[in-house]
C-alpha cells in the first residue's frame, strides 16, 4: 500500500488556497492536515502537526515563505520536506529558497500532475526542481557579467574542485538535459558524459542528479 502523505498548505491567497486544497484532498494518498494563511502561522502549524510535506508560498504576510522555511529547517529542525509553490521565478528568490533549506521549487502555473509528482518526490527526501526554474537561473547566470557572482562561483568551486568540463556538464544538467543530450551538445561520447556525471556526483558527495543541481544553485557553481 502506498504511504499516505500528510500535507500542510501555507498560502495567503484565499481562492488559490481553497482551489489547491480541493485538488490535494481529491488526490489518492494525499492528506491535507492543515492550512495556514501566513508564514508565522505556517511555522506554528508545522511544529504542531509535523507534516510530511509543506507546500509553501513565498510572498506571505507576517513572515515570508523563505524565512518560514529557514525557521522550520534550521531552528525547529523538523524532518518535513518544504516545497516552494510560487509565481516568483527570480534568481534571487530561487537561491534564497534553497539556501533556507527548501527541498523543491515549483511554479504555480505548473500542471496538477507535475505538482503531484513534486509532492511525492520531496516526501521521500529526494529533491525536486522545476525544469523551467533551472533554465531561468542558468540563463540569468550565463548572461550576467557580475564580478561578485563570478568570484562567488570561483570560491564555491575551490570547495569541490570541479574541472572546467565538469562545470560545463553540471550547467547542462541544471538546464534539464539528459546524458544523451549533453553528449550531443558537447560532441563527446555517452560514456564520457556518464564519467563526468559520476565524477560530479562523487565530488559533491551525492548520488542524485537533481540534488546535484540544487547544490550547484545554492553554491553558485552554475
Amino acid at each position: 500500500m502506498t504511504k499516505q502523505i500528510n500535507i500542510l498548505l501555507v498560502e495567503d491567497h484565499e481562492l488559490t488556497r481553497l482551489g489547491l486544497a480541493a485538488k490535494i484532498e481529491k488526490t489518492p494518498n494525499f492528506n491535507l492536515i492543515a492550512q495556514a494563511t501566513d508564514g508565522l502561522e505556517g511555522v506554528e502549524m508545522a511544529q504542531q502537526y509535523n507534516p510530511d510535506v509543506i507546500l509553501m508560498d513565498i510572498g506571505l504576510p507576517k513572515m515570508d515563505g523563505i524565512s518560514a522555511t529557514q525557521k522550520i529547517k534550521e531552528e525547529l529542525k523538523l524532518d518535513c520536506a518544504v516545497l516552494m509553490f510560487t509565481s516568483r521565478d527570480s534568481r534571487d528568490d530561487i537561491f534564497a529558497a534553497f539556501k533556507a533549506g527548501a527541498d523543491g521549487y515549483i511554479m504555480k502555473d505548473s500542471s496538477l500532475q507535475n505538482l503531484i509528482s513534486a509532492i511525492e518526490t520531496v516526501s521521500t527526501h529526494a529533491a525536486w526542481i522545476d525544469s523551467q526554474i533551472a533554465r531561468v537561473v542558468l540563463a540569468n547566470i550565463q548572461n550576467g557579467s557580475d564580478d561578485v557572482l563570478s568570484k562567488a562561483k570561483s570560491d564555491a568551486n575551490k570547495k569541490y574542485g570541479l574541472t572546467k568540463k565538469e562545470l560545463e556538464v553540471l550547467a547542462l544538467m541544471a538546464d534539464g538535459l539528459s546524458n544523451q543530450k549533453i553528449s550531443e551538445q558537447l560532441v563527446v561520447s555517452i560514456s564520457t558524459t556518464k564519467a563526468h556525471v559520476h565524477n560530479i556526483l562523487q565530488k559533491l558527495y551525492l548520488t542524485d542528479r537533481t540534488k546535484a543541481v540544487i547544490v550547484a544553485l545554492k553554491e553558485g557553481l552554475v
